[in-house]
């Protein structure tokens, strides 16, 4: 799964995270406007409500993308 259709798919059901990186917090929305295609295209796996990674070229779970935080 790319990046970009995680980001979508948490966009569409409205879920009640923040996608956290550098001590910086995301709405999914933005990051599918401010990113590149480029950065969206990167395969990544979900961990549903702890964490988005990216997954290596050898299919490997890689460094962890995003943090997922509840709303307040």
């Amino acid at each position: 799964m790319r990046l970009k259709e995680i980001l979508q798919k948490m966009n569409d059901e409205d879920q009640e995270f923040l996608l956290n990186n550098n001590g910086q917090n995301w709405e999914a929305s933005d990051l599918l406007n401010e990113l590149s295609e480029a950065s969206l295209n990167v395969q990544a796996y979900i961990q549903p409500g702890i964490y988005i990674a990216e997954i290596n070229d050898r299919g490997y779970l890689g460094s962890v993308l995003y943090r997922l935080i509840q709303k307040a």
